[in-house]
């Protein structure tokens, strides 16, 4: 597989991390799961956006800043191949929808201090849902905090994700996720690793694995 760094995104539901590692598993690549337990003001964001949307959203980060920097300074000595359930990027979107003009600024201005000194991934998997099945996995996956999340919220986010892949361009498969289902039909995930060994050129390319 030429593409060493695979990165899966999509919005709240997508079933980024069940896809990251079931391919990390079928490609012996190693995998970089965004750790977003550890956020101490992620429940209570969801309680109350308004007071703690920017320190949710600086946490995160932070975090995500320091996880991507970390391995890719242990990348530069020990080359691996890897699959991660984010983008660094993703920040700077959800930030955009969830805070007030003033402080996405601020946020901005700290994102663009940091943002340069990660590298890219070299293909994008993008998991495209319908708010609706977003909300029948947040369900299922049953997320005490996650419950009441709005199909208005969901719909902003899915709209800030569509916006960047069209404006930033790279690598990126644009999977539609209405059908799939990768834990329950693995032909599926078989469909996707054969793709992995096409050469891509930089842009959009819609995928069907039906």
């Amino acid at each position: 597989m030429q593409y060493r760094s695979i990165t899966i995104e999509g919005n709240i539901g997508a079933g980024k991390t069940t896809l990251a590692t079931l391919l990390s598993e079928r490609l012996g690549a190693r995998l970089v799961l965004e750790e977003f337990d550890d956020n101490p003001f992620l429940a209570k964001f969801y309680q109350n956006p308004t007071q703690y949307a920017f320190p949710v959203e600086l946490f995160f980060m932070a975090e995500r800043f320091k996880q991507l920097k970390d391995i890719h300074t242990q990348g530069a000595l020990f080359p691996e191949k890897t699959v991660s359930d984010y983008l660094f990027f993703k920040s700077l979107l959800f930030s955009k929808v969830n805070l007030p003009e003033s402080e996405y600024q601020l946020y901005q201005k700290l994102f663009d201090i940091l943002h340069p000194q990660l590298p890219q991934p070299d293909l994008l998997i993008y998991l495209h849902h319908p708010v609706e099945k977003l909300q029948e996995n947040i369900r299922k996956r049953n997320r005490v905090y996650e419950q009441q999340i709005p199909d208005a919220y969901l719909q902003s986010i899915q709209e800030m994700y569509q916006q960047y892949i069209r404006q930033h361009p790279m690598r990126t498969l644009y999977l539609d996720g209405t059908q799939l289902d990768f834990l329950e039909n693995p032909t599926q995930l078989d469909r996707l690793v054969d793709l992995l060994h096409h050469d891509y050129s930089i842009g959009i390319h819609h995928i069907s694995l039906s």
